[in-house]
């Protein structure tokens, strides 16, 4: 009995015994950065008022990059999943897009296109809803790092049939 105590004392002094490796764990780089907006009519300059005032949404922008040992994106690609909800059923949607600008640019560049077009009109439900997703648009490597880099200077935005320049727009934010 006293020779097991003594070997268990000493199983147990070997493995609680100090280690020269550490134990906290590196970060891992995030290999698909994500970024959101909350999208409201209230934010599109000017504000929207009328029957699709009501409405709201979300955008998630998932990024699929290559990166080269600096960590520099080198080719990238990107999926977009948007979720509207509170609009008049039968609402429109018929263009979606990042821009580059402040939440105060009435009229900023488009930058990245989801290819939703005019001529696609998209419909909201019967209750207002509407989801869609865009996936796989490639984008110029540059311009990937600088959204990623510095997504607050960039919004995105919903446009309908029933106001072109834009029904809901929300600044990004990074999510990961």
């Amino acid at each position: 009995m006293k020779r097991l105590c003594v070997l268990s004392a000493a199983i147990f002094a070997v493995s609680c015994g100090s280690s020269s490796t550490s134990s906290s764990p590196s970060p891992a780089p995030v290999t698909k950065p994500t970024l959101t907006a909350t999208l409201s009519p209230a934010n599109e300059i000017p504000p929207i008022s009328g029957a699709e005032a009501s409405g709201s949404g979300t955008v998630a922008v998932v990024w699929d990059t290559t990166t080269d040992a600096a960590g520099n994106i080198t080719s990238a690609k990107v999926n977009f999943s948007v979720s509207l909800t509170g609009f008049p059923p039968g609402t429109s949607i018929n263009v979606a897009h990042i821009h580059q600008g402040a939440s105060t640019c009435a009229s900023c560049g488009v930058v990245v296109s989801t290819t939703l077009a005019p001529s696609d009109q998209l419909k909201s439900d019967s209750v207002g809803a509407l989801t869609f997703a865009k996936n796989g648009i490639s984008v110029d490597a540059a311009l990937a790092q600088a959204i990623i880099n510095n997504p607050s200077g960039y919004y995105f935005n919903v446009h309908s049939q029933l106001n072109p320049g834009g029904v809901a727009r929300g600044q990004l934010s990074r999510a990961q």
